[in-house]
């Protein structure tokens, strides 16, 4: 099966099309030691060029965020006075301070308002349920930008065209894991199947339920939440707002189908009026 466009279809989840299985990250940031090996490896891959080697002054994070030049982009989060190994349920407690490390990257949402506001089709959805930029076809309109609840699509200065994650496309189509997945030395970030994904994610957080690390959640694996849920998801060890997530995201586009309607009817209603009126003068 090619390339479609929309939200994920139903029939493809269902089995009733001979489809690849949608296919996704998993971060688990309880793991992730910020060493910034996915980083690299994406801008290697990618042929992605710097954005400029900051210094910004917030701990160890010299990206920022994610940019049309950052499509992985890890976040060091410092908390002075909390008891960092009582946290990760060692016998020897040491009140300090604890590093929230967390790799960020394009969700590929299920419902993606990037993709529905395009309009040049740039922006597709592949055969394996991601959303990819084509960037020879973007005409650089901006559109894309503001339609992410995220704020992660970002234009280059260079161009105005936009770029973010592909999930390494070229690669996972060649059967191939993606480069940061590759790279990562500790499986912080895990790469396959999403349904099994969501599943290893679950078994993850009642282990560290288990051991005490009660604010271990999972953020972005239900269907249930604005987006549909989330092609990359994460577990976190904090509220969302506290890794630069927001913490209830909803598509931009969710209230398109009623507001064209409701504009389609007022323009009924305008016509009407009209002939109603053309033909009360009349004699």
């Amino acid at each position: 099966m090619g390339s479609f466009f929309g939200p994920i279809d139903p029939a493809v989840d269902a089995g009733h099309v001979d489809a690849p299985p949608r296919m996704g990250f998993f971060t688990d940031t309880s793991v992730c030691i910020g060493c910034k090996a996915c980083e690299v490896a994406c801008k290697e891959w990618n042929l992605i060029p710097d954005d400029g080697f900051n210094l910004l002054g917030q701990s160890y994070d010299n990206t920022g965020g994610l940019t049309a030049n950052s499509w992985r982009a890890v976040a060091f989060v410092e908390q002075p006075g909390v008891d960092a190994l009582a946290m990760a349920g060692a016998p020897q407690a040491r009140p300090d301070f604890r590093w929230l490390m967390m790799s960020n990257v394009c969700k590929h949402c299920t419902h993606a308002g990037c993709l529905d506001v395009c309009p040049t089709g740039s922006l597709f959805r592949t055969e394996f349920g991601t959303v990819v930029v084509q960037e020879d076809i973007c005409n650089g309109c901006g559109y894309c930008v503001p339609a992410c609840p995220y704020g992660v699509i970002d234009r280059r200065e260079e161009d105005g065209r936009a770029w973010k994650c592909t999930l390494c496309y070229d690669r996972i189509g060649d059967g191939l894991t993606p480069a940061c997945a590759q790279a990562c030395p500790t499986e912080s970030i895990q790469y396959g199947e999403l349904g099994e994904l969501r599943e290893r994610a679950a078994r993850r957080v009642a282990t560290l339920h288990e051991h005490g690390v009660e604010e271990a959640r999972l953020y972005g694996h239900s269907e249930d939440d604005g987006v549909g849920g989330d092609g990359a998801f994460f577990l976190l060890l904090d509220e969302p707002e506290v890794y630069g997530l927001p913490p209830d995201p909803v598509v931009t586009t969710k209230d398109l189908p009623d507001m064209w309607k409701k504009a389609g009817l007022a323009a009924l209603t305008m016509a009407a009026s009209v002939v109603v009126a053309f033909l009360g003068r009349r004699p």
